[in-house]
This record gives structure tokens, C-alpha cells and sequence, in this order.
């Protein structure tokens, strides 16, 4: 009974020590960050990002170090940079949202901020899978529906310019009906997929935000790209164009009643706080 006694108590001390230092790692991991963010707050990054790394090794748990950390990474990142300090940057951005993913896969700023990285580094691939994941997460997202309508536009233009540069022609907002037809058949196939797509992301995060004036800018330059593949269809093209007018009346009106809710609600402000 005594060499048992001997056994655990010993055992018992060292448990104690052990969740003593852990409280006192997890009251040191907050204190870190709560100067990184003091840091953050006046733009100082680098500095930031030494209290939230300190922050993430006191206490790897916690999916708000990594999450800090990460965001202190990703508001240095130049959209479109390809230095080599700019991708190191969006490299430690990704790895610290994916850590924070390792503790909690359901967390969609994590996932959107990979997304976002993505993005703004022109690895358009890479971030519309993330932002289908962002989706899988939160079906009801209209800013991920949006930004893949935006990648498959960016590509369909891509593509578009390849072509009518290889026949000798620019990109006109008319459908460009004056694209040879075995040129076109050849367009069709590579956009057909990707304009179909974003029309319908496009309009689904226009039923989620009916005021999203960016998605429907976009709706009506996928029209424009629809009327460029029907292929001598000319009274199709017509109506995708007529479709690309309507939807620009519709974001010039939505843009004016944006600006009218934006600026009643800082009057409303203003008078308020008289």
C-alpha cells in the first residue's frame, strides 16, 4: 500500500506542475496577444507578428493566436506581387489559417482568408476551391458565390483575348460577331462551361444580397462573353446583349441606392451623436 502511495504521489505532483504550467502558458498567450493587437492597431506588423508567434508557441490550442497571426501575415501582402518576400508573406499567411484549421475545420474566416490570399496572389485555381470550401461551409455566402463568378469570368476574358487576337481582332462590347466561326466553335467550347457557371453564381449571390451591385456589373459582362460564343446565332446574341444592358441599368440603380442608404445612415449618425 505504501509503494503505491510512493508511486502516485509523486505522480500527482508532477500533473500539478504540469496544468500549473499550462494555466500560466495559457495566461501568458493572452497577455502576448493582447499586446500584438495593441501593435496591429497602430500598423506596426512585424512587431505584431513576434507577440502573436509568442502567443501560438505558449498555446498552439488556441485558434485565435493562429488566426491573429495570420492576419497580421496577410495585411502586409501585396495584390499580385510576385517578389519573393511577397510570397513568403502569403505563404505564412496560408500556413497560420491552416493551422487554425487544424483546431477548428469549420471556421470560415480561415477558410475565407485562404481564399482571399489566393486570390489577391493571382492563383485563381486555388481560390475557387477554396471558396467552394467557404461554401461548404456557409452555403449562404454571397461574397464566395460572387468571387467565382468573377474567376470565371477573368478566365473567359482570357481565353476570349487569345483567340481574337489569334484571328486579328479586338474585344468590342458587341458580342464580337465578326469572329470566324470555326474560331468561335473553338471559343464556345472553352467558355461555355465557365460562363455558365458564373451567371449562376452571379445570380445566386444577387438573391442573397439583392443590392450587390458588383455581382450584377458582372452579370452583364457575362452576358457580353455568352453573346460572343452563339456563334452566328445572331438573334441570340442579341438577347444576351440586351440582357448585358438591363443588368447594367440594374447595377447603376442599385449603385445609386447604395449611396443614398450610405449616406442617410452617416446623416442619421451625425444627428445622433449632436
Amino acid at each position: 500500500m505504501m509503494r503505491i502511495a510512493r508511486v502516485w504521489m509523486p505522480a500527482v505532483a508532477s500533473l500539478s506542475m504540469l496544468l500549473a504550467t499550462t494555466g500560466c502558458n495559457k495566461l501568458k498567450a493572452r497577455d502576448q496577444l493582447n499586446k500584438g493587437v495593441q501593435a496591429y492597431k497602430n500598423a506596426r506588423y512585424e512587431e505584431a507578428i513576434e507577440h502573436f508567434q509568442t502567443a501560438v508557441n505558449l498555446d498552439p490550442t488556441l485558434t485565435m493566436t493562429h488566426m491573429y497571426l495570420a492576419t497580421a501575415y496577410a495585411q502586409q501582402v501585396v495584390p499580385n506581387s510576385d517578389t519573393s518576400a511577397n510570397k513568403a508573406l502569403a505563404d505564412h499567411a496560408i500556413a497560420a489559417y491552416k493551422d487554425a484549421l487544424q483546431i477548428d475545420p469549420n471556421n470560415v474566416n480561415a477558410i475565407k482568408g485562404v481564399a482571399s490570399i489566393y486570390f489577391s496572389m493571382n492563383k485563381p485555381d486555388d481560390a475557387k476551391t477554396w471558396q467552394q470550401k467557404v461554401l461548404a461551409a456557409d452555403p449562404k455566402d454571397p461574397e464566395a458565390y460572387y468571387t467565382i463568378g468573377v474567376i470565371d469570368w477573368n478566365k473567359a476574358r482570357k481565353n476570349s483575348l487569345q483567340v481574337l487576337a489569334d484571328n486579328g481582332l479586338t474585344d468590342k462590347p458587341d458580342g464580337n460577331p465578326g469572329l470566324p466561326k470555326k474560331a468561335c466553335e473553338q471559343l464556345a467550347a472553352q467558355n461555355g462551361p465557365l460562363v455558365d457557371e458564373a451567371l449562376d453564381v452571379l445570380h445566386k449571390a444577387i438573391d442573397l444580397r439583392p443590392s450587390y451591385e458588383d455581382a450584377m456589373a458582372y452579370i452583364n459582362l457575362s452576358y457580353r462573353r455568352k453573346a460572343e460564343i452563339e456563334c452566328g446565332n445572331a438573334d441570340a446574341r442579341k438577347a444576351d446583349i440586351q440582357q448585358a444592358e438591363d443588368w447594367t441599368q440594374k447595377a447603376l440603380g442599385a449603385r445609386k441606392a447604395n449611396v443614398e442608404k450610405a449616406n442617410k445612415a452617416t446623416k442619421a449618425g451625425v444627428d445622433t451623436n449632436k
